[in-house]
């Protein structure tokens, strides 16, 4: 599975940005499809995960109902919209293919795409 991300840029605190990720290979081997950010210094963290299959979505706390997670399935492209960000969201956003079961670790992924940057301007 290859991932592409793109969609990062510079934004204002309290603008929106939308994600995209897309996927090509054997994705239906990996169907759990998850967006990462790691901040300068910190480690990687989960943000939102989706499946292609749909089912349950899963965000982190932090996400407070301000960004969505997506899919096109016609596209083979995992998207996260991010409205009302804040500068602690600045950092480098990654996407990850894994097995049905991962959801929030990132060891659980086995593929990941090179990521995009997202800065928050206060």
């Amino acid at each position: 599975v290859q991932l592409q991300a793109s969609g990062g840029g510079l934004v204002q605190a309290g603008g929106s940005l939308r994600l995209s990720c897309a996927a090509s290979g054997r994705t239906f081997s990996s169907p759990a499809m998850a967006w990462f950010r790691q901040a300068p210094g910190k480690e990687r963290e989960f943000v939102a995960r989706i499946t292609w299959y749909g089912g349950t979505i899963y965000y982190a706390d932090f996400v407070e109902g301000r960004f969505t997670i997506s899919r096109d399935n016609a596209k083979n492209t995992v998207y996260l919209q991010m409205n009302s960000l804040k500068p602690e969201d600045t950092a480098v956003y990654y996407c990850a293919s894994g097995p049905g079961v991962a959801i929030r670790t990132p060891r659980e992924y086995h593929y990941w795409g090179q990521g995009t940057m997202v800065t928050v301007s206060s």
